[in-house]
């Protein structure tokens, strides 16, 4: 297993929050002290590749059945199963058996669309080296453009030489020294159903890309996910909802698995 639990805290009930591109276990740090307050017990890895782990060098190893199989191992390492997740920012999405993710989104959003971006070693890394990791991240951290997220090759990021780029209001630059670059290399992935609630900003990249608000309220979501409660969709908010709207998404978390506990 190649993802270490970097916060372990509480005793109760567990939650484990996972976090995606680019974070870290630290994204959850406001929820992780907000439930570990009321009684649970809250376990939040670096998944593999991100932070701390031991990052295997091979690309083949980061596949969504290694990162699954990382989850399976941590699960089978506590007293519990799952009852319940939550979902923030981004929705399932149904498997399609002609095509496959990667495809797929090449076909919707183009080579430029940002996870088709991070495919190829070495390409992207390459600009991130040019433009500097600190100002990659606090580029991706504000970003408040609607629509699919695309890093054009040349100027991915949109970052002029030598520009001033101010911090998120929910972003201290003591917080954005913990985070570093991983990889979206672990595409081509399945997903499965379960009892759940989404949560999302109705600024979010995701959010408004492509069909996915027409799937979330006009019953797709609800077809394919037949136990998902009713989507929260929070004004003003972008993608990293958990941080940006903190006390709010760890009540609202609270409220849901609450029912389960």
């Amino acid at each position: 297993m190649a993802s270490n639990a970097h916060s372990r805290k509480g005793q109760g009930p567990v939650v484990l929050f996972l976090h995606g591109f680019p974070e870290l276990w630290y994204s959850w740090r406001h929820q992780i002290h907000a439930l570990v307050s009321l009684g649970y017990h809250a376990v939040a890895p670096d998944l593999r590749g991100f932070g701390d782990t031991e990052a295997p060098t091979s690309i083949t190893s980061y596949t969504c059945d290694h990162i699954v199989n990382d989850l399976v191992v941590l699960i089978d390492s506590l007293p519990e199963r799952v009852k319940a997740f939550v979902c923030l920012s981004v929705p399932f999405t149904p498997r399609s058996p002609q095509m496959k993710p990667m495809d797929r989104m090449r076909g919707f959003f183009g080579d430029d669309y940002y996870i088709c971006r991070f495919q190829a070693p070495g390409d992207i890394e390459a600009e991130i080296a040019e433009i500097g990791t600190a100002n990659v991240l606090k580029t991706i951290f504000s970003i408040r453009k609607p629509g699919p997220p695309c890093f054009p090759k040349g100027n991915a990021f949109g970052i002029r030489t030598n520009a001033s780029i101010s911090l998120p209001s929910w972003l201290s630059k003591e917080e954005l020294t913990y985070y570093k670059l991983g990889g979206h290399r672990k595409m081509d992935r399945s997903a499965s159903e379960g009892t759940c609630e989404v949560h999302s900003g109705d600024l979010d990249m995701v959010y408004t890309t492509l069909g996915t608000k027409e799937y979330i309220h006009n019953g797709g979501f609800k077809k394919d996910v037949p136990f998902s409660e009713e989507a929260v969709v929070m004004e003003g908010v972008c993608h990293f909802i958990n941080q940006e709207k903190a006390e709010e998404i760890g009540s609202h978390i609270y409220d849901f698995i609450k029912k389960f506990k």
